[in-house]
């Protein structure tokens, strides 16, 4: 089938972009025509994702890197523009995340999380602006529901995402003049992923499906389509914006699956 939207001869940048939602979002910009770099601290991963998305035949581009090491990073888009020329899309996924309570989580825990979601986007979005198409560019965050649902058992994310959509609207405000966009989706539970399986049983998995407004949990061509219109120029007029992928299940408000389950003291 032929896809949506043509992305022939732009260049996208995917932060954590060797597995789950980042990874089908990188797939889905390399089947649209795009050539893609990705970025993930796992050097398997790295190798793998890049073979999955040379099978569409546009270039690919692989690093090792932590987002939380900004002279890494720094280097990493420094090379992709020597390569390829401005960035068109960017997307920052990287993420880190458990449960624990808070009472039970040290401080360096909870400093794990926050450096890679929050510091590690900080780290990333001002790294790139200088690689960015001006005017043109589109950033997309990857956020999360814990950004703006408390989620007990998940206070470092909560916090860590929190942050992570301020930095969004703050930098759509200070970057629009120059043509950047800069917009975050917010997933629902989505099938198949690393994440959803680390931080839910298959019972909990069971549960949210039935809550979703939709039916069913997400899937991650879902995501890959909201940021393939976010990096088009079909949204050339939308920044700033938090835009949920969930099926509705953000609209029941605040619940953790995972406390459903535990034996509360």
């Amino acid at each position: 089938m032929k896809p949506r939207y043509d992305f022939s001869g732009r260049t996208v940048f995917v932060s954590g972009g060797t597995s789950g939602i980042n990874l089908g979002i990188a797939d889905a910009y390399a089947a649209a025509g795009a050539r893609v770099a990705v970025m993930s601290r796992n050097p398997d991963r790295v190798v793998t994702a890049q073979a999955q998305l040379a099978r569409h035949g546009q270039p690919v581009l692989g690093y090792t890197g932590d987002v939380r090491d900004s002279a890494r990073v720094q280097q990493v888009l420094a090379e992709v523009h020597a390569a390829w020329g401005d960035i068109d899309v960017l997307v920052s996924g990287a993420a880190g995340n458990f449960l624990a309570r808070a009472l039970d989580l040290s401080p360096n825990g909870f400093r794990a999380v926050v450096d890679i979601d929050l510091i590690g986007t900080f780290h990333v979005l001002r790294a790139a602006h200088a690689y960015l198409r001006q005017p043109g560019a589109s950033i997309i965050n990857i956020s999360a529901p814990q950004s703006y649902n408390p989620a007990p058992l998940q206070v470092h994310a909560c916090a860590a995402k929190a942050g992570v959509d301020q930095i969004m609207r703050v930098l759509a405000m200070e970057w629009g003049a120059q043509g950047i966009r800069v917009n975050s989706i917010v997933p629902g539970p989505v099938e198949g992923t690393t994440g959803l399986a680390k931080l839910a049983s298959d019972r909990a998995r069971a549960s949210m499906a039935r809550r979703v407004p939709l039916g069913r949990l997400g899937r991650l061509q879902d995501i890959a389509a909201m940021a393939l219109f976010l990096g088009s120029d079909d949204a050339s007029y939308i920044t700033g914006a938090l835009i949920p992928v969930d099926g509705g299940i953000s609209l029941l408000g605040a619940r953790n699956h995972a406390l459903d389950e535990e034996v509360v003291a």
